[in-house]
């Protein structure tokens, strides 16, 4: 952002939250406080028989508290399974939702409590402040260091008729309580603690260059990638180190404060379209797309993007715009590399026929009104050829 804005408007949303070792095990007091009768757990199959899950679900017990169990999660999360959470919510007839997971459990989670006070179909809320009524309370839990659902504004569902994952962009979403727990991560595999790791970078980079940007968002987005470069590899390597653990926890939530008020740009809206139509994983797509995008944006957001050079210690003074622009994208593919994320969307089974259609969704798409750069859908076409 420009100095000369620095007394524009800008609204800045927060869900209160706890960061630390620990924070789970108060999940029952949270719950007390927020009047909990009857509880939507909201997980994945993968997590349900974890030790982190039958704790919590040990801590609701001795509390008294009562709940439910609703595992019929995928990755990206369909807008089916939402409905269905929301007939378990109504037949059990719960009033707090609590999710337990990464970002499909709690997107997920944030689905079912927009259709359970608003009604309708979890489809008609795709949008900027599309949803009127706001939702039960929410707590969420996350389990891994990279979506920042915990904290955001953000809801993206798999929408599986028109295979393509819609935006719902709205405060009436964030949870009303965080509990981010270092400790859950270190369950992570090396390849998830990747893409989840580089999801937050792109999160935060995005952020930065975004033209909703402003100087309180720039501040979370730029010591989010500080930690995350700092801190990701080491997390691969020895990933029971509750330090490198808790680093990225804390470069994932500043990363989510940015892109929740600042929102995202052309990598996710092209990647909500591969995700849509592919059902890849979310923070592999934004990885292989970040640097073609970055290519294509430096031109109109050279100066944010240099201050990522800046944090990372690299002497821009005598570098032309074009080597400023490939040493920033080196630096990015390099760390994508070294964390072990080599592949192009070729080698993901894109090929060069799918790209109009593509392009046409990604265009669509919520995040695309805040990339720094406004493009046409030729520009998107050429940005997923570069990434094959």
């Amino acid at each position: 952002m420009s100095e000369n804005n620095l007394g524009h408007l800008r609204k800045f949303v927060a869900p209160e939250f706890i960061f630390g070792a620990g924070a789970r095990k108060i999940i029952a007091q949270y719950a007390r406080n927020l009047g909990a009768k009857k509880i939507l757990l909201v997980t994945g199959n993968v997590l349900i028989e974890s030790i982190w899950m039958k704790e919590i679900q040990h801590l609701l017990d001795s509390a008294f508290i009562k709940h439910v169990t609703y595992k019929n999660v995928s990755p990206n999360p369909r807008d089916y399974e939402v409905m269905q959470g929301v007939e378990a919510y109504k037949s059990e007839k719960c009033n707090l939702i609590l999710a337990v997971g990464g970002g499909s459990s709690m997107d997920c989670a944030k689905g079912i409590g927009i259709v359970a006070n608003n009604g309708g179909h979890i489809l008609d809320y795709e949008g900027v402040d599309e949803v009127p009524v706001p939702i039960p309370p929410l707590i969420c839990i996350p389990t891994t260091s990279g979506s920042s659902a915990d904290v955001s504004q953000f809801a993206i569902i798999n929408d599986v008729k028109r295979k393509v994952k819609i935006a719902i962009v709205s405060k009436a979403v964030v949870p009303d309580v965080a509990l981010i727990d270092p400790e859950i991560t270190l369950s992570m595999s090396p390849k998830l603690s990747a893409h989840t790791g580089l999801d937050a970078l792109t999160h935060a980079t995005e952020a930065l260059v975004s033209n909703a940007s402003s100087p309180i968002t720039d501040l979370h987005a730029l010591k989010a990638i500080e930690l995350i470069f700092d801190n990701l590899l080491n997390a691969i390597k020895e990933p029971d180190n509750i330090d490198y653990r808790i680093r990225m926890s804390m470069g994932s939530m500043y990363a989510g404060l940015a892109f929740s008020n600042a929102s995202l740009g052309a990598v996710h809206a092209m990647a909500h379209s591969l995700g849509g139509m592919y059902d890849l994983p979310h923070g592999l797509c934004n990885a292989i797309l970040l640097p073609h995008v970055i290519r294509y944006n430096y031109s109109s957001a050279g100066p944010a993007y240099n201050k990522i050079l800046s944090l990372l210690g690299i002497d821009i003074k005598n570098l032309s715009a074009d080597e400023r622009m490939n040493t920033l994208i080196d630096a990015i593919v390099d760390l994508s590399r070294k964390a072990g994320v080599t592949e192009g969307l070729a080698s993901m089974g894109i090929n060069r026929e799918a790209i109009p259609g593509l392009s046409r969704q990604a265009m669509n798409d919520a995040c695309m009104v805040t990339n720094p750069a406004l493009p046409v859908q030729e520009d998107i076409i050429r940005i997923y050829e570069e990434a094959i």
